[in-house]
């Protein structure tokens, strides 16, 4: 199984971790890539107004500046303990016993403008980086794009893609049996969907949080529709144009 999860703006400052190395990341082959682009933040980043205005933050924000410059030199802590925010608060990581932890690092992966895909407890320093930022030199959908999609593509389990649409973007699930975007809604009394914003990533960390502690064995969607059925949630198939990766409505 491959859960893929949406990053967050908000990271944890600190870390108990060595230094960042990108040799002990997920995805090892991506190393190349993750250096360059990180060099090339780094460079951005020795210029306080550059580097708002390329990562769109306001005057309050200027301390993430900061963070990207010491990305070389920064302690590190495992990826889903960096996150922050509405979905990582309710995946509430740190809380996890040492076997859901370690389920978590054979099957869940977030989805990093930086460093591509990141395993749940890959450790990595507090940085600031989002899809739309503009890096001098790269355009992120086109500099990540072909890679991840391998590397998704190349899982020949069940993918279970979580991530939001843009970052879905800078490297596609592959359209296939056994490879669903989930997408959370909301249905009113008329039976009319409508996505939800807050509560969306609410119910992707509840979820993730759920698969976690119960390590289910799960090989197709009919299975994992059986299992969050069975864990309370709600799940059914979307209505994803033809040609498309599969689609199932998380019903929050």
């Amino acid at each position: 199984m491959l859960f893929l999860l949406p990053p967050s703006e908000t990271k944890r400052a600190g870390g108990a971790g060595a230094p960042l190395d990108m040799s002990t990341l997920s995805f090892a082959d991506l190393a190349p890539l993750r250096t360059e682009l990180a060099e090339r933040l780094v460079a951005l980043s020795a210029d306080d107004d550059a580097a708002m205005r390329a990562l769109k933050l306001g005057p309050r924000l200027i301390g993430e500046i900061g963070h990207n410059r010491a990305l070389w030199t920064s302690a590190t802590m495992p990826a889903l303990d960096r996150f922050t925010g509405v979905l990582f608060d309710a995946l509430d990581a740190e809380t996890l016993d040492s076997s859901a932890r370690a389920f978590a690092a054979d099957t869940v992966f977030v989805h990093s403008a930086l460093f591509g895909l990141v395993g749940a407890l890959d450790p990595i320093p507090a940085y600031r980086l989002s899809h739309d930022s503009r890096i001098p030199g790269v355009a992120l959908k086109r500099f990540w794009r072909d890679s991840i999609a391998q590397r998704i593509a190349s899982h020949e389990g069940l993918v279970v893609d979580l991530r939001s649409e843009a970052y879905a973007e800078l490297g596609p699930a592959p359209v296939r049996d056994g490879s669903v975007f989930v997408r959370v809604v909301a249905i009113d009394d008329g039976g009319r969907k409508r996505a939800l914003n807050h509560f969306n990533k609410q119910a992707k960390g509840r979820f993730t949080r759920r698969l976690l502690e119960t390590r289910p064995q799960l090989e197709s969607t009919d299975d994992l529709v059986q299992w969050a059925g069975a864990e309370g949630f709600r799940m059914a198939l979307g209505a994803a144009p033809a040609g498309a990766q599969v689609e199932l409505d998380l019903v929050a």
